[in-house]
């Protein structure tokens, strides 16, 4: 399966192996999947109408034609005479070498037999019991044979065809077509969703309401359980969800499954190794901050269902010395009104009871914040001595705005990089997608999404045994977000790698690298701990930076960074205990 990588739209830019960043266009080599369609569809879109011409080389040599060719000076040369009349093959007739040869002269190209310019000598001993090369057709140098295995009396009869070979033939034909009108149907059918995409930038709803209605069309008419068919209803439905408050005519869309976003989330970390990734590779990073650290203060930008804390824990628990005292500090929103109970609080218990059963001296406290940016250093508690960490998991992408944004107020980031630039932790580790999904126009956000969301349900398609509703529908409202949130009430803000350092460095931040290591232990501990190996998942590195990718289409990227800002101690531990080689400046 290495060999039928997914596609990415022009200028993506991609993680390599070696550790450099290139730019890929879509290559197609496996039938069936999204992405496969979504390149056959930018292929065509972008095809221009002379590539589709046939290439003809005209034949080298005299050629006869049967029009008049009148007398001319020694000085200009014949012109030769075109006949744009359609060629007619006419039925060879056997008879003696002269009308032969005369039809060798008038009829070339048009025989059926395979006349074939040769040596004289050469064509004597092709020709067996054929009479020598004809003298008249030697006028121009070259003699002219017949084949004798194109004259009917040397054509063998042909052998019998079971029933059985022909039905299976019949069957392979259908097959192929089927086929062909699937793949015919799916690249109209990414057609419409782009084109209608377009309208509805442009206002012309009408026009939109016409390409989805169709596009529904196809849909029906298609499977929606696997491929570009599951891909495109999400996206119809998120265009219908935009479309029907300023169309009333266009159909509703379709509700999502009704779950807490908890048990999204959690259905999304069994889906995959998506999360599984993000949380050994930061935890991999934690653990060499702190090591020889003997109390360590975490602070997780989105404890959720604190999944991520127990392998640290224990990883913790299994150091050469002792375990060192651990304070996690988890943040998250309020409890809605409603609520069965303060699930920051059971997550904190649940964390204590495990890390007693290991022997790790622990402490959790929750803090309740509606949004990142409204964290403040109280609320932290921060203890001198302590190793601090910050740990963002799928978070800062939420805190982004529009990039034509007014400069002069402080975008939401900004506001979290200056407050944990402060605080001088040791390790700051951020995971992120890897999309392109922040761009101010619906059309291109629209193109960008339809890609990543094609190889992430592509992937979870290839683990095998289906894919979960729930982990569906927590991708789906990733989906929704993009394409129908405008404004401060869009959150799902994918930004590539490179912004992302930009951006980290600005606020005074300086790459820790993933070095060999990190990146044999994160390729082993997604073939055995996940068992997704032989999939299509792998591990890519990009100038100390980690990437889960699906057929080397970058999924999530993974960092650690120091701040540098202050030339406190503690920002510059990790350099002294951290990666050695690993590091870079």
């Amino acid at each position: 399966m290495r060999d039928a990588r997914a596609p990415a739209p022009p200028g993506l830019p991609l993680f390599h192996p070696c550790g450099r960043v290139r730019s890929r266009q879509p290559v197609v080599t496996q039938h069936g999947t999204s992405c496969t369609y979504l390149a056959k569809h930018l292929s065509t879109t972008s095809r221009s109408p002379s590539t589709c011409a046939l290439n003809v080389t005209p034949l080298t040599g005299p050629r006869p034609t049967r029009e008049h060719q009148p007398a001319s000076s020694a000085s200009t040369p014949p012109k030769r005479a075109h006949s744009h009349r359609p060629r007619r093959r006419t039925q060879a007739r056997l008879a003696s070498p002269a009308c032969l040869a005369s039809d060798a002269r008038s009829h070339m190209g048009l025989i059926p037999f395979g006349w074939l310019p040769m040596d004289p000598a050469t064509a004597a001993t092709l020709t067996g019991a054929l009479p020598p090369p004809f003298p008249a057709a030697a006028a121009n140098g070259a003699a002219y044979c017949i084949d004798p295995s194109l004259l009917p009396h040397a054509r063998q009869p042909a052998a019998a065809i079971s029933p059985a070979a022909v039905e299976a033939a019949a069957r392979q034909q259908q097959q192929q077509r089927r086929q062909e009108e699937e793949e015919g149907a799916a690249i109209r059918l990414v057609h419409l969703l782009v084109t209608c995409t377009g309208a509805i930038q442009a206002g012309d709803y009408a026009a939109a309401h016409g390409n989805l209605a169709e596009s529904r069309a196809i849909l029906a008419a298609i499977t929606t359980s696997a491929g570009i068919g599951r891909v495109a209803t999400h996206f119809a439905d998120a265009l219908a969800q935009r479309l029907f408050p300023a169309y009333p005519h266009a159909a509703p869309p379709a509700l999502l499954p009704p779950a807490a976003p908890g048990e999204l989330y959690s259905r999304f970390y069994d889906a995959g190794p998506y999360l599984k990734f993000a949380y050994s590779t930061a935890n991999q990073a934690i653990l060499d901050a702190v090591e020889g650290c003997d109390a360590v203060h975490v602070v997780d930008l989105a404890l959720m269902q604190g999944v991520q804390w127990p392998m640290l824990i224990h990883a913790l628990s299994k150091r050469p010395g002792g375990p060192p005292r651990l304070r996690i500090t988890g943040i998250g929103p309020h409890p809605s009104p409603g609520a069965a109970g303060d699930e920051l609080r059971e997550v904190g218990i649940r964390l204590a009871e495990f890390a007693r059963s290991l022997g790790v001296p622990f402490c959790f406290r929750g803090v309740c914040v509606d949004q990142l940016d409204g964290l403040s250093n109280w609320m932290l508690k921060i203890v001198p001595g302590e190793a601090l960490v910050f740990n963002s998991i799928l978070q800062l992408h939420r805190l982004l705005v529009d990039p034509d944004a007014d400069p002069a107020v402080p975008a939401p980031i900004d506001v979290l990089l200056d407050l944990v630039t402060e605080l001088q932790p040791r390790v700051f580790t951020v995971v992120e997608h890897e999309a392109d999904h922040n761009k101010p126009l619906l059309l291109e956000r629209f193109t960008n999404a339809l890609f990543h969301y094609a190889a992430m349900f592509d992937s979870m398609e290839a683990a095998g045994g289906g894919i979960d509703p729930l982990a569906e529908a927590h991708l789906r409202g990733e989906v929704f977000d993009i394409v129908c949130g405008e404004g401060s009430a869009r959150v799902e803000r994918h930004e590539l790698l490179g912004r992302w350092r930009e951006r980290l460095s600005r606020a005074g931040f300086a790459q820790v690298a993933f070095g060999p290591n990190e990146v044999r232990l994160a390729t082993a501990q997604l073939i055995s701990a996940t068992s997704f190996s032989g999939s299509g998942y792998g591990i890519l590195e990009c100038a100390g930076s980690l990437a889960l990718a699906w057929h080397d289409r970058p999924l999530y990227a993974a960092t650690a960074w120091r701040a540098v800002g202050g030339g406190s101690s503690a920002g510059g531990a990790v350099a002294d205990n951290g990666r050695g080689k690993g590091i870079r400046p």
